[in-house]
């Protein structure tokens, strides 16, 4: 039988396991973009995090107790700056571990990332709007634009967060990650003025 999915305990107890193997990480995906704009329901969680070959064998260990971990895979991430996952044993939520690095604006991510304070008292740290939504735009592109979901995300992010958005920001990065007409056309969707 399996625990209530809770996913953001998920992302706690990952980002504590992270966090006490000196990994600097961030959470991005339906998280982040539920606290840029309107929350949705989620089954799994992104993290980026700046994960080395030589922290294999204790990530391995610190995980291997409560969650499904390859090491063979979290190998191959590392070295190609791809992904791997885990799963939570007891609530089978999924965690995508995307390794920093794998696109031009992971550093960025990190280092911009933002401490959000739950209004149960728990915190999480996550990508700031500006950089889900560009994280959106990516995944909606290389999605052949079909994600009703993914653009639901990015014009509810536009929308909500409204003149807090960085706009020069977004505008200097998009060209990075090719979705340079998808931002003007999501500002345009979101009667926006970028």
């Amino acid at each position: 039988m399996t625990a209530p999915v809770d996913p953001i305990s998920t992302a706690i107890a990952v980002a504590s396991i992270l966090d006490g193997l000196g990994v600097l990480h961030t959470i991005g995906g339906s998280i982040a973009a539920s606290v840029a704009g309107e929350p949705r329901s989620t089954a799994d969680v992104d993290f980026v995090a700046a994960i080395r070959e030589e922290q294999i064998p204790a990530l391995v260990s610190a995980f291997s107790a409560d969650f499904y971990i390859d090491e063979d895979s979290l190998r191959r991430a590392i070295r190609a700056r791809g992904t791997t996952n885990l799963i939570e044993h007891a609530t089978q939520v999924k965690v995508d571990l995307f390794v920093a690095g794998g696109t031009p604006l992971d550093e960025q991510q990190l280092n911009r990332r933002q401490t959000v304070h739950l209004a149960d008292g728990r915190t999480i740290r996550v990508h700031p709007p500006e950089d889900i939504l560009l994280q959106k735009l990516r995944w909606y592109r290389e999605g052949g634009e079909s994600s009703d979901r993914q653009w639901r995300d990015v014009v509810s992010i536009v929308r909500v967060q409204g003149p807090r958005l960085d706009r020069e920001y977004l505008q200097l990065n998009a060209p990075a990650l090719g979705v340079t007409d998808l931002l003007s056309r999501a500002f345009t969707h979101a009667d926006a003025p970028l």
